[in-house]
């Protein structure tokens, strides 16, 4: 200290500057944690509001080719709950004479059904119209720019096959099964809300023999 004051340092100061890096030591180390603290929270949060959701899918059976003639149409029910319109466009066997698509409108959510004498699926609620491909080609969906969800076919050994998500009713069980819904002979025209009918309470069907 005598050194110091010989060199006119004030004790003071040395003191202080000895204390300097201590203190920027533990500022940083309270940085650290705070920012650590803050992105666990932040994470646990984004897992809160963005679930991550199971995008596992596989194939299911729909039905035998016969039970579906040219022109017809069957309501398949995934295993998650979603309604699906498979219809038969065409004569062959190909995985491309059949089309699935999500039966629910994206305007309201009525049900769209098939017209094959029109080539296309129409949602009488209020006249939505959609082509093939699932693409709204007239009415508020259009105008809107909506289309209907497509589900990948596929033919094997007769018998029609959709690849659909699969929903496990419990951690390590097996996925759930879809379905198909009986149709009902409802009206079907402009006005008529399918959202309305019986189609909730339809019973499934039983599955044709040798279902995969």
């Amino acid at each position: 200290m005598a050194d110091a004051q010989a060199e006119g340092l004030n004790p003071s100061d040395l003191e202080e500057g000895s204390e300097r890096p201590a203190r920027r030591l533990w500022s940083l180390a309270l940085f650290g944690s705070l920012a650590a603290a803050y992105g666990a929270f932040a994470a646990i949060l984004a897992r809160f509001l963005f679930p991550a959701r199971d995008e596992s899918r596989e194939w299911q059976f729909v039905a035998e080719l016969g039970r579906l003639p040219e022109g017809g149409s069957l309501t398949y029910v995934t295993p998650a709950g979603a309604t699906v319109a498979v219809a038969r466009r065409a004569h062959g066997e190909q995985p491309e004479s059949f089309i699935a698509l999500s039966s629910t409108c994206p305007h309201l959510g009525c049900q769209v059904h098939w017209e094959p004498q029109n080539g296309r699926f129409f949602c009488p609620c209020h006249n939505g119209t959609f082509d093939p491909t699932g693409k709204a080609i007239s009415g508020p969906p259009a105008e809107a720019g909506q289309s209907l969800p497509r589900y990948e076919l596929k033919v094997e050994s007769g018998s029609l096959y959709i690849k659909v998500p699969t929903v496990a009713l419990a951690q390590g069980s097996e996925p759930g099964q879809g379905r198909l819904l009986e149709s009902l002979a409802e009206p079907r025209g402009p006005g008529h809300d399918p959202c309305l009918s019986r189609l909730a309470r339809l019973e499934p069907t039983d599955r044709a023999e040798g279902e995969a």
